[in-house]
């Protein structure tokens, strides 16, 4: 009786555009020559292809909070400022869906302090963090059922302390459906 006075609120971002391709602007150089006879088309989306392409991005309501204010993971496996993105596109009746997922190193860390870039720490054991690291990603492999890791936090600097437990913790769930690649910006500047 009273889901009429319910609103659902979902805060992210939604925008959808037609895009259309058009090939026939090409340089000069590209044009055919007057003895080149013009090429027939045999359908009109082949002239200028359309496209529809959305981007859905949600965040979720576990664990939100200010950056250097809410990190790493909480006992029920949700981790800090959670995001995930749907990018579909359709074309000829045809629609194809991309979903990727960000948020904070699903471990019991946090950053002390209102400086700018506070150096990380630890708040749990390994031991302490392995069921909750577990939890967030048995519900990932639940709704996605393979998942790419790529972790970007620095691997040689104040970051340091965070990618290594992030690695170890990966290590110790060894599920198949994960694959984890580090990246670290720092290293390709």
């Amino acid at each position: 009786e009273v889901d009429f006075w319910i609103i659902p609120i979902i805060q992210g971002f939604v925008q959808i555009e037609e895009l259309v391709v058009n090939y026939s602007e090409s340089p000069d150089d590209d044009k055919s020559s007057p003895e080149t006879p013009p090429q027939e088309s045999s359908c009109v989306d082949d002239i200028h292809p359309t496209f529809l392409v959305a981007l859905i991005s949600r965040r979720s309501r576990h664990r939100a909070g200010m950056r250097y204010k809410r990190r790493g993971v909480d006992k029920n496996g949700n981790v800090a400022n959670y995001v995930e993105t749907e990018q579909l596109i359709h074309v000829h009746n045809h629609t194809l869906s991309y979903i990727q997922t960000r948020g904070s190193v699903p471990v019991f860390w946090s950053q002390v302090g209102y400086r700018y870039n506070p150096r990380p720490r630890l708040d749990k054991s390994e031991n302490e963090t392995v069921s909750c690291f577990r939890a967030h990603f048995e519900e990932q492999l639940k709704n996605y059922k393979k998942q790419v890791i790529i972790n970007l936090v620095d691997q040689t600097g104040r970051e340091k302390i965070i990618g290594d437990a992030y690695l170890k913790q990966v290590l110790l769930y060894n599920n198949a459906n994960l694959t984890y690649v580090s990246f670290d910006f720092h290293e390709h500047w």
